[in-house]
């Protein structure tokens, strides 16, 4: 016993030496959680206070629950396999299959995944003869999990307008037919789980009596159901050992209720909380910023995280004019770092939003810097860009076959297997692509394939003459990917992603020099060339004529996207640097950290004002960012940011005030000055002594004439706050300011008589 508490410190200790009662461990970050866990589970078997077969044990995910069985392996000479670890659904599954005819269940019931639940919702659509564009198959999914995960049944469910009604009445008809069928979703063994134990009270009692001893890790992600389903296997003698942090809670938008950590300490604790405070992971100063950053969040059990590894080096910000700027600062500071013995391995970047993910690895494939994306897909490797790059290819050139295929039924368009095999055979027996064969299918599928074949040469008649850009926007407002995507649960990504291609084909016209205004397709004479013939307003294709020896911008875009999609993608066990979004960096710690885009609107997120308690998650988001960092932490942000296929101007994000003075170190280009009006920045000592020639361009180049307002400036306003100016219309007396307050939005002030003070940016 001695061994196995040995090396705990106090808090641990006490944590793991509990009596058989309920208790909530409150574990920061980096403060040996896991060990906890796995070791009160192994003290109370070698004490004899319970039998293996006596525990229930709950993790997040497979992994966990893979990793807590090897510790205990290790700990103890016992056998692991018959215990009942595992996450939610595993052991909701493992308890229907052994009571599967109290459950009303087959014995072979089926478990539908994401993708087999979306297919049988449109099957039941189709059915039920119900308009799928009215009701989309992923919004009643949607509807239908939100539903189960709150404990609710169809009839359950608040009908408060006729769309929720209909929504109920499908929600019903889909628990048929999946009673009929033998068939249960993730959401649905929860919930029936949960229906078996309370209305079952032998059962019920059984299992209380059963396992007397229950222990919850990363219990502040838990869900409404999940509370309930604990609360019921526990009874009123069992012991919850609930270990989590509620610093931590960071999925809101999967159902965790941050506030099941408050409810726990009111319903179970009674007095037994422990504070889990020491960190073993990070230096002094990345504490102190994490620390004071959390602390303006009121809703809190609150704790205070200390580590005995020193101060550290300071947590280093950056400015940068804009994120091509920042991205490389970034490669710059990595190339440094691996210079002085870093792996690759230990550098992380962190992001916000998935789609910021664009400039950071044009700037690392640009550099020759393998990379690998954790807990996602590179940019061009998603499916949203493949599907609009297909779209582009086949805009370029329609003899892709694989293009063709990809999109011809995407979004859907009604054009089934039947339709496309028949399309194939003529391909085959003429010799020439599916695109030149759509003329010879006639009926319905002929129709419809011939209707997204107008599509495609609406398109290009549209885009002829337009830049690239411009083009990339038609054609992913006009094949209908955004109008798709925006009826999907988790779709603003996808569209922010689809909207940052926009943004990458700007920035590819730039650095190739094709011009801004240079039209992305080839005219008439190249397009001859490729054979390409306009007949009765439909083109024939030849497929045998020779590719232009004019590269178009599309045509050089194409090809920049296939490369930057294979090339420089890390093997298997390389060394790469790590790029992630701060949801998937949660549970990983990494020696070196750059938190990116820092600003007003990204970070914290625009949609944050909007939720109640949003701002409170964006903060807590942060607090995981920071503590992911052991040794160094790099922050940035940029005064202006291409989203959305739009150069925007932006205010530093909040958070970077809410950190302490005396655990930073504000960092300044070598090159460029950052001049406000008359004003250099409040943190002039840091900057390097460099010729006016160095003024920052975009600073140079908008300084209005005569107002005394400059582009990028930021100013603040007694009714809209802090504000960064857009843009100026006229000059001196009659001069007015497009401003953006951020969430107060944008503005048009009268420079003359609007009352503004200047701000200088720190």
């Amino acid at each position: 016993m001695q061994n196995l508490l040995a090396n705990l410190n106090p808090e641990q200790l006490a944590a793991v030496t509990l009596p058989a009662q309920s208790a909530l461990i409150l574990a920061g970050a980096g403060s040996g959680k896991t060990r906890v866990l796995t070791t009160r589970i192994a003290w109370l078997i070698q004490t004899g206070q319970v039998s293996p077969a006596g525990i229930l044990a709950v993790t997040f995910t497979n992994k966990a629950a893979k990793e807590m069985a090897a510790r205990l392996s290790a700990m103890l000479p016992i056998n692991t396999g018959g215990m009942w670890i595992g996450t939610f659904h595993g052991l909701s599954n493992r308890l229907l299959r052994t009571h599967w005819r109290d459950a009303g269940l087959p014995q072979t019931f089926q478990i539908l995944d994401s993708q087999d639940q979306l297919s049988a919702i449109k099957r039941l659509l189709k059915a039920a003869n119900v308009d799928d564009e009215k009701y989309p198959a992923r919004n009643l999914a949607y509807f239908i999990n939100s539903a189960k995960e709150q404990g609710l049944r169809a009839q359950d469910v608040e009908a408060f307008d006729d769309y929720n009604r209909k929504m109920a009445e499908l929600y019903a008809l889909y628990d048929e037919q999946c009673q009929r069928e033998g068939v249960v979703d993730f959401a649905e063994l929860l919930l029936r789980t949960y229906e078996l134990l309370s209305r079952n009270q032998p059962l019920r009692e059984h299992y209380q009596s059963r396992f007397r001893h229950v222990l919850v890790d990363e219990f502040q992600d838990t869900n409404d159901l999940q509370y309930k389903w604990l609360k019921l296997l526990a009874g009123p003698r069992g012991a919850v050992f609930a270990v989590g942090d509620d610093d931590q809670s960071i999925y809101a938008f999967r159902g965790a209720n941050v506030g099941n950590m408050a409810a726990f300490e009111q319903e179970f604790c009674k007095g037994n909380l422990i504070k889990l405070e020491h960190n073993y992971r990070s230096h002094g100063h990345i504490l102190d910023a994490a620390n004071t950053l959390i602390a303006h969040n009121s809703k809190r059990l609150g704790k205070n995280l200390h580590t005995d590894a020193g101060h550290g080096e300071p947590v280093r910000i950056y400015e940068a004019s804009s994120d091509l700027q920042e991205a490389q600062w970034i490669i710059e500071e990595a190339k440094s770092l691996v210079a002085e013995g870093a792996a690759r391995s230990d550098i992380a970047i962190l992001y916000r939003s998935n789609a910021q993910s664009r400039v950071l690895e044009h700037a690392l494939f640009s550099a020759g810097i393998p990379y690998r994306v954790y807990g996602g897909l590179r940019f061009f490797e998603r499916a949203e860009i493949k599907h609009a790059i297909a779209y582009l290819q086949l805009m370029d050139n329609p003899h892709n076959d694989s293009a063709f295929l990809r999109v011809v039924n995407f979004p859907t368009r009604g054009i089934g297997a039947r339709s496309l095999e028949q399309l194939q055979d003529a391909a085959r027996q003429y010799g020439i692509s599916l695109y030149a064969a759509v003329p010879y299918i006639t009926g319905k599928a002929g129709t419809s394939l011939g209707s997204f074949v107008k599509l495609i040469e609406g398109m290009r008649f549209e885009t002829q003459q337009l830049p690239l850009q411009e083009m990339v926007e038609v054609v992913i407002d006009k094949s209908g990917l955004i109008a798709h995507y925006r009826n999907e649960k988790e779709g603003a990504d996808r569209i922010e992603n689809l909207e940052q291609l926009v943004s990458a084909a700007s920035l590819f016209v730039n650095e190739e020099g094709f011009g801004n205004d240079a039209p992305a397709l080839l005219g008439p004479r190249a397009r001859a060339q490729a054979g390409v013939v306009i007949a009765e307003g439909v083109e024939i294709v030849d497929a045998d004529a020779p590719l232009p020896t004019v590269m178009s911008p599309l045509s050089a875009f194409l090809s920049h996207a296939s490369l930057e999609s294979g090339d420089n993608q890390a093997e298997a066990g390389e060394d790469a640097m790590q790029l992630m979004t701060v949801h998937s960096a949660k549970g990983l710690e990494f020696s070196m950290v750059f938190i990116t885009g820092l600003e007003e609107g990204l970070f914290p997120h625009e949609n944050s004002a909007k939720e109640d308690g949003g701002l409170e998650e964006e903060r807590r988001l942060m607090y995981v960012a920071i503590t992911r960092a052991m040794r160094r932490l790099y922050l940035s942000f940029s005064q202006t940011r291409m989203l959305h296929g739009q150069t925007r101007y932006n205010m530093k994000s909040r958070f970077l005030d809410e950190l302490p003075e005396h655990a930073l170190k504000w960092l300044a280009p070598k090159v460029q000055h950052h001049w406000f009006g008359n004003q250099r920045s409040q943190h002039a000592s840091a900057w390097d002594d460099a010729p006016e020639t160095g003024v920052n361009t975009i600073a140079q180049s908008l300084v209005n004439k005569g107002s005394g307002w400059r582009i990028g400036e930021n100013v603040s306003h007694a009714k809209f706050g802090e504000g960064v100016i857009v843009n100026i219309e006229g000059s001196g007396n009659n001069a007015r300011a497009h401003i953006n307050f951020g969430r107060q939005g944008m503005k048009l002030l009268d420079l003359s008589v609007a009352k503004l003070e200047k701000l200088h940016t720190a």
